[in-house]
């Protein structure tokens, strides 16, 4: 139990033990007291004393300042009283009246700390014990990896004993964090945190010898005393601002609290620790519901005429937000000029802005922008993943005796998830001293020193600043506002609170009525259930948002649920089409093509065309056909399904199809963009069926020069649906008599040797065209994809498998190319100002740049002048033995960043031409023409088709709507893309809990200072292993030269052996191990080297 300190001069048999809920009125004097004294000098020397003796004790039982104290707040109301609110921690502490004198002397600190920092014109907002409690708490995260990973290098599975965490407490000011003397028997199972050890680590265990222990000591007393306490608490590049705790996250000192316990406790918004605060950005602003005015927490917005201005005037800019999802504070804009992004650190200066939002900010002076450091020996950022850059203002500093400080380089490669732009490669920089052995300090064995003077952002150069911005004004908003979660109630409240699965959305109120009947009374019942809710408002006035709960979907971790919260909440519309939608569709089945319809168009339903598609594909939408010609050429022809014809433009099946954009591919099922009598039937290429189709026809030498070119408007009839493995197994054996039984029914008017020669003459011709294509200077950048096979009757997962990419495919890709380059042509001229086409901007200058030298630091000598110069270097660079495909994955990740997505857009909306280009492709013209059944853009594109060739009315759309609906397009497309990779991470999850632990080979991509990255190369997938949760005696991060490497010092399995050490760095290969941890989450251990070095 942990008693209420005695307040100064009062007497102790006056005091009583308090329960939770009672009052703690004795304590108003010495509230009333501490006002009046808290300037005295006698005052302050007191708190110097105090302390001074504080750390003298807490040294004594070896705990540094920052090891978390008990949950514990006192918060006095604004009507003067002081209630004592006690937040249960882990352990449960309660108040008591032994402690009065020492909660004076807590107070009176807080008092103290508070008119200094007053004086200095800061504000300490921050609640440090918070920010403990969430960095420790487990959390549910789809957005992020499946196990969870967290932004530091050093955070991995806590192993030890149970912790308890102080929640701050306030008075009319900012919520301080007040240290307080701890129990030493919990410190025992702290003294190893790598979250606190990245702060400010103690000694323990092989930390060094007793007189370098002791010099520490000194130094942290004498920073205690130079800075004071509650200074030397400050959290370094994390906040967690009281209610601001991110979504799905619940402080440990929450588990108990009442929800008004929180609301009178002065919580306040976060705020990063960087200088570029708005001027709402403090620790003053907190909800307090019922009790008077509510304070302002974020700005007001901009009037929409001032910030049309504004632009005007370029003192604004606009751009879509990325927040990171897992530092939920940070935000970044990309830079209109392709330099670094624009950074907007803290929740505040986001300004109620969500993820994918297009909003508008305004920069801040530059004497607040973030310093980049740079190192003094030259080095720089390596490549880093998209959502895992820090941007701290301050880097960390771990200092230990001789050798100067080194950048540590954190490399995190993955897939870019969150849009144009939004790829960062610039990682987080932390400052390292080495020991005089030249290794890093592990996190035992490193001493705490103060930050050095901070330097003026406004003497460095640009190179060494980036620009940091606050949100004035949300143009558009394009996240969904839908999120999923789970609900807590909330003791005597007419709502519950929402905690999204999702940690950059914020916490959200929804009312009572909206829960389930029994919530109230059996809230227990309901805490692994899936909820939506929709946010309707979030007031500049409080730090939650407010919403509507949709609806209930199941159990968190199974299949269907999941998959619908996804969907929920990258808005993909799964219901069925309406009776109006379908009503547009034949109504008299089975369709037969009408008789004029072959009057308007060729008829090529003799010629031999047939399909290659996936073996349980439906929706065929593209056809081949070759037929040699007497001179020696070939006629060529793709042929694609004309779903303009029965989507016509304007009625409610083409505004149903415009707004989807997309079909959706899930690992169990497909959204469709249009009904399935369309998909499936009416106009996919179905073998020996019928069936309209838009054509463009080629005459191409063996060599793949085109000689001639046709589009119209046409009738086939496929001769046989054929399979990738069908199609490839004829490339493979050229001179093999297939027999009927080998393949799918074929039509009698085509044998099988007329169908393989022609699959061999396509394929030859496609081998000229990739060649050229690449010569001429195209670009590919493969990444592993995994494949599921799935039980028949259950749905679940029974296997996986990297899906290969082989010559079949790359047959189909090629004409598919040829198709859409050719009619990207074909409607710029005839609509120079309306024609829908896509292009693929360069990469982004700054990242590429990084990138290079990174490469140069790893030895790899990467071409980035051009996309050919890039794709011949990545295939020249990495050798040829059985591990270069895997060197190559690695480094095409690595590659990947500074790439921008590619976008569809109005050739009316950008006038230069060179805007134009598709960089990968290399290529000034490109756009989508052959999978109209899928994609809505490719529908626009077929109308534009046809009215340039006459053989259809003129669209009607003008400039403006073309721009809006290739915006649109660029959206869902990219949610569809986001909703695939998140639906396989499901199915992956839910396979290594029914079939793991899972073994495979690994590939090490990226090496950080407590952890590092892997790709596992048998499942194509990406994990951080942290070095805390191996059975190691030690382990050590360095670099040489400018290459980052750790060794891992392996402890004896028995006392006759000896450690054994492993040496990691980029390109490594070890072995690891995949083991579920929970329903939606599993984590890569790393297995024990097989032939061990002696340490």
């Amino acid at each position: 139990m942990e008693h209420r300190r005695q307040a100064k001069g009062s007497n102790p048999s006056r005091e009583f033990r308090r329960g939770q809920n009672q009052m703690a009125a004795p304590q108003k004097d010495a509230y009333a007291r501490l006002l009046s004294q808290h300037h005295s000098s006698k005052f302050r020397s007191y708190l110097n004393q105090f302390a001074q003796q504080q750390q003298q004790v807490e040294e004594s039982h070896g705990l540094a300042v920052t090891d978390p104290i008990p949950d514990t707040s006192e918060v006095p109301s604004r009507k003067g009283e002081n209630e004592m609110r006690e937040t249960g921690g882990r352990n449960g502490y309660s108040a008591s009246p032994n402690k009065g004198a020492e909660a004076e002397s807590t107070l009176s600190l807080y008092m103290e700390k508070l008119n200094e920092r007053g004086e200095a014109g800061e504000n300490l907002g921050v609640q440090q014990g918070m920010a403990v409690r969430q960095r420790h708490s487990k959390r549910k995260d789809t957005n992020t990896s499946q196990d969870g990973d967290v932004e530091s290098g050093g955070e991995g599975k806590q192993t030890g004993s149970k912790t308890r965490q102080h929640n701050a407490s306030s008075f009319r000011g900012p919520s301080v964090e007040i240290p307080r003397l701890p129990d030493t028997s919990v410190n025992k199972g702290m003294a190893h945190s790598p979250r606190q050890s990245a702060v400010f680590p103690k000694h323990g265990s092989g930390g060094g010898p007793e007189c370098v222990q002791e010099q520490d000591k000194k130094k942290k007393l004498k920073n205690t005393q130079k800075k004071g306490c509650c200074d030397v608490r400050r959290d370094r590049s994390e906040y967690l601002d009281g209610d601001l705790v991110p979504a799905g996250q619940v402080p440990r000192s929450a588990e108990k609290q009442s929800f008004s316990d929180r609301m009178t406790a002065g919580q306040s918004p976060g705020r990063g620790s960087g200088s570029n605060a708005t001027p709402n950005d403090n620790g003053r602003h907190r909800n307090n519901p019922g009790r008077g005015r509510k304070r302002q927490v974020f700005e007001p917005y901009m009037a929409p005429q001032d910030v049309s201005a504004g632009l005007k005037r370029s003192e604004l800019l606009q751009g879509p937000l990325r927040i990171n999802p897992k530092k939920y504070h940070e935000a970044f804009l990309p830079s209109p000029d392709g330099l670094r992004d624009i950074f907007i650190d803290g929740i505040v200066p986001r300004n109620r802005a969500l993820n994918g939002d297009v909003v508008v900010v305004k920069l801040l002076p530059r004497e607040q922008w973030k310093v980049i450091k740079p190192d003094k020996e030259g080095d720089s950022d390596a490549p880093g993943g998209p959502s895992e850059r820090a941007a701290s203002a301050a880097p960390d500093i771990i200092s230990v005796e001789g050798g100067s400080p080194d950048l540590i380089i954190e490399a995190q490669f993955g897939n870019d998830k969150d849009g144009p732009g939004s790829s960062l490669l610039h990682s987080s920089m932390k400052k390292l001293n080495l020991n005089t052995e030249g290794s890093a300090c592990p996190e035992n064995g490193a001493t705490p020193t103060s930050k050095p003077d901070a330097i003026d952002p406004r003497n460095l150069a640009d190179k060494f600043l980036q620009r940091t911005a606050k949100v004035v004004y949300i143009a558009e908003k394009k996240h969904s506002r839908a999120v999923t979660g789970f609900l807590k109630l909330l003791p005597d409240k007419e709502f519950a609170m929402f905690s999204p699965v999702d940690h950059r959305v914020p916490r959200v109120n929804v009312p009572l009525q909206d829960c389930p009947e029994n919530f109230s009374t059996r809230a227990a019942d309901y805490a692994n259930t899936l909820f939506v809710c929709r946010i309707t408002e979030w007031r500049d006035d409080s730090n939650f948002a407010e919403g509507r709960l949709a609806k209930s979907l199941g159990q968190a971790g199974e299949i269907e649920p999941e998959t619908e919260g996804i969907l929920t909440e990258y808005d993909v519309d799964f219901s069925e089409f309406s009776k109006e939608v379908l009503g547009c569709l034949p109504q008299s089945l089975p369709w037969t093509i009408p008789a004029e319809e072959f009057k308007r168009r060729k008829d090529l339903r003799k010629a031999c065309i047939f399909t290659i598609d996936p073996a349980t594909a439906r929706d065929l939408d593209d056809a081949l056909s070759c037929r040699p010609l007497p001179d020696g050429n070939f006629e060529v022809g793709v042929h694609i399904a004309d779903v303009s014809y029965f989507v016509e433009e304007g009625d409610a099946l083409d505004s149903i199809a415009s707004r989807r954009a997309t079909s959706v591919y899930l690992v169990q099922k497909v959204i469709p963009m249009l009904p399935r009598l369309l998909c499936e039937e009416l106009c996919s290429l179905n073998p020996m069926t019928d069936r309209l189709t838009f054509s463009v026809i080629w005459k191409l030498t063996p060599q793949g020069k085109i000689l001639d070119e046709w589009f119209g408007r046409t009738v086939i009839r496929s001769c046989v649906k054929l399979s990738y493995d069908h199609a490839q197994s004829m490339i493979e054996a050229p001179e093999k008599l297939f027999s009927a039984e080998e393949l799918p029914p074929f039509s009698p008017e085509h044998p099988v040797d007329e169908i393989h020669q022609a699959v061999l003459n396509l394929h030859s011709i496609a081998k000229q065209l990739r060649k050229q294509r690449f010569e001429g200077g195209a670009l590919r950048l493969d990444q592993l994809k995994l494949s599921f096979t799935l039980d028949r009757e259950s749905g679940m997962p029974q296997g996986c498998y990297i899906y290969k990419y082989r010559d079949s495919n790359k047959l189909v890709e090629e004409f598919m190319l040829l198709a859409n380059m050719a009619t990207a042509h074909q409607i710029y001229r005839s609509f120079p100002d309306q024609a829908l086409l896509r292009c693929h901007p360069p990469p982004q200058t700054k990242m590429v740049d990084d990138l290079l030298e990174f490469c140069d630091q790893m030895g790899l000598k990467l071409d980035f002048s051009s996309a050919g110069a890039l794709n011949r270097s990545l295939n020249d660079v990495l050798g040829v033995d059985e591990y270069s495909s895997a060197r190559k994955e690695v480094l095409t990740h690595m590659c990947s960043r500074p790439m921008q997505m590619a976008v569809y857009f109005c050739t009316g909306v950008l006038k230069a031409e060179a805007l134009f280009r598709h960089y990968a492709l290399n290529v000034p013209f490109y756009t989508h023409f052959t999978s109209p059944i899928r994609r809505y853009a490719d529908i626009i594109v077929h109308r534009l088709l046809a009215a340039s060739l006459g053989c259809g009315p003129r669209v009607s759309l003008c400039q403006s709507d073309v721009q809006k609906q290739a915006s649109h397009c660029n959206d869902k497309k990219m949610a569809s893309k986001r909703v695939q990779e998140l639906s396989a991470d499901l199915f992956f999850a839910v396979l290594v809990k029914e079939s793991g632990p899972l073994e495979s080979e690994a590939m090490v991509m990226g090496v950080l200072d407590q952890s590092f990255d892997v790709l596992v190369l048998r499942y194509g997938v990406q994990k951080r292993i942290y070095c805390n949760a191996l059975p190691l005696r030690d382990f050590h991060f360095r670099k040489v030269g400018k290459k980052p490497e750790m060794t891992l010092i392996w402890a004896a399995e028995s006392e006759a052996e000896a450690p054994v050490q492993q040496e990691l760095s980029i390109f490594t290969l070890v072995d690891v191990v995949l083991k579920a941890e929970g329903p939606m989450k599993y984590s890569a251990i790393l297995k024990r080297p097989s032939e061990m070095m002696p340490f």
